[in-house]
């Protein structure tokens, strides 16, 4: 079986509320959908999740992108062992494009598991998924009623862990942080996305000292990459430092391997440029003894969800949290039908996963 077509287009998806932070705020989707078929009709799908804050990446780059290199890989990928080639040779290829990658390689993954009857895990020769996956409460930078509102609907579900979204107004972190005491909630329990917020780490430790809460871990507090500004602020407060647009590929790894229990990496699929490179920088961190958050682009589908638990599985031992998995908790629609979205206290059961072919997913009209 041969494949014949590599197709992208956008997909643009509305939001039941908008979600904001402080890089941007968001009322739909901006993701990257990759369909790839074969000679006998087989089907794979894949998304990305383009950003110009995190990857540079524009969404009509992205599809430009996958137009430029179909005939490329048509001719190049038939089987895995080919796929696993170009994305060894093709390094800087995709870390120009690393979410638009992502979409095609799980579409080329989903294709290739139907092909040969197994799951993208016994493709990959991994663990088949089991057992149970909890994911964090994400809570964004709202006003102080809604903030307040979606805490208390968070705490009555049973979610255990919390994330919140700081804001660039030092009156309405106190509002938030006065929110969480009179909820109870436990601050071990809470981390902090900064999305680089502060100039320079005196300032930042400053104003955290000012909010008085011993928050478990702040993420990206930092402009981008400033490895020795973070780590400051992780000594002066006493937390672990979550990297996100601090790591995007494999070589930016040894800045942090000298202190590993101050790091936390935020991997996202999308980010990463794939699942083949997510999994492989995971062993990087297990290696070196630096824990993981595996994190979600604000409006991923079920898609990407499931492609994360492929990783959350086989890495259990240096996970720290999920993130994601809100199918249409917060989407007016999903591509996939029935979504694969946490329930009761953020919880995801594998069972609740088709075990079936590729990535197992029956995709909805839309």
């Amino acid at each position: 079986m041969k494949l014949v077509s590599i197709r992208a287009r956008a997909l643009d998806i509305p939001f039941k509320l908008a979600f904001k932070h402080a890089s941007a705020s968001r009322e739909a989707t901006q993701s990257l959908w990759v369909e790839a078929r074969d000679s006998d009709g087989m089907v794979g799908h894949g998304e990305g999740c383009p950003r110009e804050y995190v990857t540079g990446e524009s969404l009509d780059g992205s599809l430009a992108f996958v137009t430029e290199h179909e005939d490329e890989w048509l001719r190049s990928v038939g089987d895995l062992r080919s796929l696993r080639h170009w994305v060894a040779t093709r390094h800087d290829i995709i870390d120009r494009h690393p979410s638009a990658w992502a979409a095609v390689e799980l579409a080329l993954l989903d294709v290739l598991g139907k092909q040969s009857g197994q799951t993208v895990e016994a493709l990959l020769g991994l663990p088949e998924l089991s057992g149970q996956f909890r994911y964090t409460a994400v809570i964004g930078d709202a006003a102080t009623p809604r903030f307040q509102a979606e805490l208390a609907r968070y705490k009555q579900a049973g979610f255990r862990d919390f994330k919140i979204k700081l804001a660039d107004e030092a009156a309405r972190n106190r509002e938030k942080i006065a929110s969480l005491n009179d909820a109870g909630i436990d601050p071990t329990r809470v981390r902090a996305d900064a999305n680089n917020l502060w100039r320079d780490a005196d300032r930042a430790i400053a104003d955290l000292a000012e909010l008085g809460f011993a928050f478990h871990a702040i993420e990206e507090p930092l402009g981008a990459n400033d490895y020795a500004g973070m780590a400051n602020i992780a000594l002066e407060r006493r937390c672990a430092i979550i990297v996100d647009e601090s790591l995007l590929r494999m070589e930016q790894l040894p800045a942090l391997a000298r202190h590993p229990v101050a790091w936390i990496v935020n991997l996202r699929i999308s980010k990463m440029g794939g699942l083949l490179r997510s999994l492989a920088l995971a062993q990087a961190l297990r290696s070196a003894g630096i824990k993981m958050i595996l994190g979600a682009h604000v409006g991923e589908t079920s898609l990407l969800t499931r492609a994360a638990l492929t990783l959350a599985n086989s890495f259990r031992d240096i996970l720290v949290a999920q993130e994601g998995a809100f199918g249409t908790h917060l989407l007016e629609r999903d591509v996939v039908d029935p979504p694969i979205m946490f329930g009761a206290g953020g919880i995801l059961n594998a069972v609740s996963v088709p075990q079936i072919s590729g990535l197992g997913l029956r995709t909805a009209g839309f």
